[in-house]
């Protein structure tokens, strides 16, 4: 693929179950109680924003866990609950003045495809859908739930020819004075 692809992206959006989770689901007789995320994926979010990289969260799902997520790692977008993800991505394009040629998007089920096609760059977890995997423009080795974002977010400023050192510098130069939820 070609580097400026790379170069051009404006925002890494994250589908949520499957991704940014294992795709497990616990309900309560009150409804969905809790998401297990992983703490590799919130470094991805202040590692993409330390390079000027915006992130949301596009899900058809909606919970107070999802929620109370999006509100720690501090996303610049939160569209949960949607149905209609291309509408979303237009509107979500619209607000950043930017294009989908700018976005990229991680996701693992047949619902992803859509979307998958109309941004420049792709990524699925390992363990996502055979469909998915073979649309995406790179399958990342962890699976779902398992640090895919932080790995997607290495590999996009990699992919820009920075070195890992290079990746994280700014980051490390900004630990202490900044608050990084993991």
């Amino acid at each position: 693929m070609d580097a400026t692809v790379f170069e051009q992206i404006r925002l890494m959006l994250w589908d949520v179950d499957g991704v940014l989770t294992n795709g497990d689901i616990f309900i309560s007789a009150e409804g969905e109680s809790f998401k297990q995320f992983n703490v590799k994926d919130g470094v991805a979010v202040a590692l993409l924003a330390k390079h000027g990289v915006k992130t949301g969260v596009l899900s058809g799902k909606q919970s107070p866990a999802l929620s109370k997520r999006c509100e720690q790692l501090g996303l610049d977008i939160v569209m949960t609950g949607i149905h209609n993800k291309i509408a979303a991505l237009s509107a979500i394009c619209k607000e950043l003045s930017i294009t989908p040629k700018q976005v990229a998007y991680i996701g693992d089920d047949v619902i992803d495809l859509e979307v998958m096609r109309h941004v420049a760059l792709t990524f699925a977890p390992a363990d996502a859908h055979m469909l998915i995997k073979n649309e995406a423009d790179v399958v990342t080795q962890a699976s779902g739930g398992r640090g895919v974002a932080r790995e997607a977010a290495e590999h996009l400023l990699m992919s820009r020819g920075l070195s890992m050192d290079e990746v994280y510098k700014p980051l490390m130069d900004a630990w202490n004075a900044t608050v990084v939820v993991q």
